[in-house]
């Protein structure tokens, strides 16, 4: 009976991720679909920003702009032409026109990706910690990812009481963060369900997604998991992919959100997470089935299209 009530609710989740899908139509015009930024890259790390947008890309947004230094700008630029790059994030800066070309920005977009490849160098913290601030202000639905959960460790007061926000730590990126709001790691055999439920509750209700073989997902006062296998391999940039599609899914499940109160409980933050767990995690498998272990980030971009057509059922009117 639990196991049959877990696949109940999977199969019950999933319809609820198919019901905020937009449908293609001819009447539709550029934008509608989405348009998403993602805020992070450095020389060092210049693929993570580029998996997080193409992501949202191939799943159906119509723009992805990337923000990053000007070092990093030209080799994301060389990744795509689909790819909308401002080489704005200048940690050396004045941190005025850093927050002023950014900021300009900001309402022509309607989901934020913040932290894949940032870095932890100190004035670029400090620009982003402001640019958090511009995005709360302006009532901004967030995805915060790798390096942006570091600043948000340091700084929690960045997110909290900021429901519009979803973190998607892995196990090391959780731990941290809990024992900056409890004093103390989690406990490894505890239950792991409230241990993501206490730290959303605590952070004033906003949604986490805690990643791991079994990804689980609370507002602080809900819980539900996506249990899909997925795959054993574990190459860098599966979590860029991941932040990329929640923020294009969450800007959806806003737009749906008066037809999603009557398919589900849940709120947005949530429904997307689940949706964007569910079908990298099926990319994940495709790709894995296919390479094996050589299988990288890459080979999942490209079973975007299969997946989300198998899965979520896209139709054209």
């Amino acid at each position: 009976m639990a196991v049959m009530a877990v696949v109940d609710m999977q199969a019950s989740l999933l319809q609820a991720v198919r019901s905020i899908v937009p449908p293609l139509s001819h009447a539709s015009h550029k934008g509608q679909a989405g348009r998403i930024g993602v805020i992070g890259g450095s020389l060092e790390y210049t693929g993570a920003p580029y998996f997080a947008a193409i992501t949202a890309m191939r799943a159906g947004a119509d723009l992805s702009h990337v923000f990053c230094p000007e070092e990093a700008a030209p080799v994301i630029k060389s990744y795509s032409p689909e790819l909308i790059v401002h080489p704005l994030l200048n940690a050396s800066g004045d941190m005025s026109s850093v927050l002023e070309g950014v900021s300009q920005w900001l309402p022509r977009l309607n989901a934020l990706v913040v932290g894949p490849g940032l870095g932890r160098e100190a004035s670029q913290m400090t620009n982003v910690k402001h640019l958090l601030q511009r995005a709360r202000e302006r009532q901004m639905d967030m995805v915060i990812d790798a390096d942006g959960l570091y600043l948000v460790t340091q700084s929690p007061e960045c997110v909290t009481d900021y429901s519009r926000v979803i973190l998607s730590p892995n196990a090391i990126e959780f731990q941290r963060l809990y024992h900056k709001m409890f004093g103390h790691n989690p406990e490894p055999s505890g239950d792991m369900q409230e241990q993501t439920r206490a730290l959303a509750e605590t952070l004033g209700n906003l949604t986490i997604l805690r990643k791991g073989a079994t990804d689980i997902i609370s507002n602080g006062q809900q819980v539900i998991e996506c249990t899909e296998v997925g795959c054993p391999r574990r190459c860098g940039g599966q979590g860029d992919l991941l932040s990329g599609l929640t923020a294009l899914l969450y800007f959806w499940a806003r737009q749906a959100q008066d037809r999603l109160s009557s398919d589900t409980s849940l709120p947005p933050s949530m429904v997307a997470c689940f949706g964007a767990s569910f079908l990298i995690k099926k990319c994940a498998e495709q790709a894995f089935n296919k390479h094996h272990r050589s299988m990288l980030a890459g080979d999942m971009v490209t079973e975007i299209p299969t997946a989300f057509q198998k899965y979520l059922e896209l139709t054209e009117q």
